[in-house]
């Protein structure tokens, strides 16, 4: 029976698709996504899991008290190539705080395993989770227009593009534009 005040049991999400599984981050997938995230042509575009494979550690350990969804949180999923079980990336969600029926969603795919379709299966399946399960009214996508798999990716599956902000966020030492791309959930079902 348990004690009042103990940790509750973990919850790890679960998300499967043909190619993949879609898994909460454990502690023993923080070298192989230091590994990748730490690569220039990678690192270039993210702004988590590049300063230390402590960090990553820190956060994954994180995971284990927060529950999918919770408004404010990054919530991050490794992306599983089936039937190896390899960690190729990794996929994430935040709901907003300020506005919990809408969340951002955001890839980092090992270069590696670019090109062979898995950012896009993820990505449906990511959305599917966010508005079916989740039952979000709005999801975006944020990028630097710069790099152009991201937004070929945000398109490809259904996204469109709804702002471009010149020069607002700070960056690795420079000022960076932002595009912001978007879907309702009344729109998913066709792309679904």
């Amino acid at each position: 029976m348990p004690i009042a005040g103990t940790a509750r049991p973990e919850f790890k999400l679960e998300i499967k698709t043909r190619r993949l599984t879609l898994r909460t981050l454990e502690p023993a997938d923080a070298p192989s996504v230091f590994a990748y995230r730490s690569l220039p042509e990678v690192r270039r575009f993210q702004t988590w899991g590049t300063e230390s494979m402590e960090e990553i550690e820190r956060y994954v350990r994180g995971l284990d008290a927060m529950t999918p969804g919770t408004p404010g949180a990054w919530y991050q999923l490794g992306i599983i190539r089936e039937p190896e079980s390899q960690l190729i990336g990794d996929c994430g969600f935040r709901v907003f705080e300020h506005e919990p029926q809408q969340a951002e969603i955001g890839i980092a795919l090992a270069p590696g395993h670019q090109g062979h379709g898995y950012a896009t299966e993820a990505f449906y399946a990511l959305l599917d989770y966010l508005f079916v399960r989740l039952g979000k009214h709005r999801v975006i996508g944020s990028v630097d227009p710069r790099n152009l798999k991201s937004v070929q990716l945000l398109r490809r599956v259904g996204m469109r593009h709804e702002a471009s902000f010149v020069k607002s966020l700070w960056f690795e030492g420079e000022w960076v534009d932002d595009d912001i791309y978007a879907m309702l959930a009344t729109e998913w079902p066709e792309h679904r």
